[in-house]
């Protein structure tokens, strides 16, 4: 972490996305909401700047700028993305546990029973570009379904399906299998709840797995189903420049 007497005072948005909580856009909402306190008083105004030194709260909950760090999850089947679920018997943060010091937070989400590729991190600024519609980070699944799939009804997903009165069009679409039909490769940036799993339920399907295979530019590869592992410096700076 950057020596603190070196940095000085920081924008206060940028204090509380540097703990993980979120991206500075949504920062400026919690403090314009009366949702952060400095040193014990409440604070709306959003051009404040503080010391690393100084208690930030979130909820009254104290926040700190930790190191920044990034995970790369396969997620395995029956963990939810969730941080914290009652109703959960899984978390992807248990098979993290202790050994990650710093506190990271699932980028998008992935249903319980969907695998694959799952990032996680504490840079709340990179979480909100990673997710937000407008920056189009490409995320590509692999789908096992109950039966081969026409033709026609890969083109259909291709040229958009409605969804609570949303089209949402599949930015690509192929066989992932020449010889078994029911095995699908499709690319989509939508962030949409169970959005694969609804297109092509609304055409008749049902999907029987779930993979991600690639998001952002990330890949499960040499990780094993329920491992994760550090990125390295050039996989950050991917991230960051956002060339995928």
């Amino acid at each position: 972490m950057e020596n603190r007497k070196a940095a000085g005072r920081i924008r206060l948005n940028r204090f509380i996305a540097n703990g993980g909580v979120c991206s500075r856009r949504d920062a400026d909402e919690h403090i314009k909401n009366g949702l952060i306190s400095v040193n014990g008083h409440i604070v709306t105004d959003m051009g404040i700047k503080v010391s690393y030194d100084d208690d930030v709260r979130f909820k009254n909950k104290r926040l700190s700028a930790e190191k920044k760090v990034y995970i790369l999850m396969n997620k395995p089947k029956d963990y939810v993305t969730t941080v914290e679920d009652p109703h959960a018997e899984h978390t992807v943060l248990e098979l993290i546990g202790d050994s990650c010091p710093e506190r990271v937070y699932p980028v998008g989400r992935l249903d319980k029973a969907t695998t694959g590729v799952l990032l996680l991190t504490n840079d709340g600024d990179l979480a909100g570009k990673l997710t937000h519609p407008k920056y189009k980070r490409r995320k590509i699944y692999h789908v096992f379904l109950d039966s081969p799939v026409t033709k026609n009804d890969l083109f259909k997903l291709t040229e958009g399906i409605e969804l609570d009165g949303i089209t949402i069009v599949a930015d690509a679409v192929s066989y992932a299998d020449p010889d078994d039909k029911s095995q699908i490769g499709i690319e989509l940036h939508s962030g949409q709840n169970r959005v694969i799993r609804r297109m092509f339920e609304t055409l008749g399907y049902k999907v029987k797995k779930l993979d991600r295979v690639y998001f952002a530019g990330l890949t499960k590869k040499n990780v094993q189903r329920g491992k994760w592992r550090y990125l390295n410096d050039k996989e950050v700076s991917m991230l960051k420049r956002g060339i995928f």
